[in-house]
């Protein structure tokens, strides 16, 4: 592991770092923790074996397993994130824009040129996540996302250039 994979962050240690598929029943806890429609590890586990697939992972402190993940799918010079999600201790404290800023870097070095994203248009967190990294909304699909209480949400779909 090299020096420049940890980063001290508001008082934690957290490191960034490549999933495996080892990862994957962890990384659904996380989702199911943060999502309505969760993915299983099956699903995680599908997805982390595929070339296109960029996946990062927050560990605190010296931890073997992720307190958070972001995933993205590349397509020639394009990416779309998929997921980003932080376990309820991440939460709050300022990991997702670290998280969220490696990943972006790995994204360019890997050649993609725009990313793009979609996020439910009452997380209100995610969103000013994503403009202060520079995404802006270029679209929305209406009544995207089932909430739990049976109504709709819209979500809002945001791109970036690396």
């Amino acid at each position: 592991m090299r020096l420049s994979d940890w980063l001290f962050h508001r008082d934690a240690a957290i490191r960034i770092g490549r999933l495996a598929t080892s990862h994957a029943a962890r990384l659904a806890e996380i989702h199911a923790e943060a999502f309505t429609r969760p993915w299983d590890a099956m699903e995680f586990e599908r997805s982390l074996t595929e070339r296109n697939i960029y996946a990062d992972g927050l560990f605190l402190d010296r931890s073997a397993e992720p307190a958070g993940f972001i995933l993205s799918r590349r397509a020639i010079d394009e990416a779309e994130i998929l997921s980003v999600a932080l376990a309820p201790e991440a939460r709050g404290r300022g990991h997702s824009g670290a998280l969220l800023d490696r990943h972006l870097q790995s994204l360019a070095q890997a050649g993609v040129r725009s990313v793009f994203l979609e996020v439910e248009e009452g997380n209100r967190p995610a969103l000013a996540l994503y403009r202060r990294r520079g995404f802006r909304e270029i679209g929305r699909r209406q009544g995207y996302y089932a909430r739990p209480d049976g109504t709709r949400a819209s979500a809002i779909t945001m791109r970036r250039q690396i």
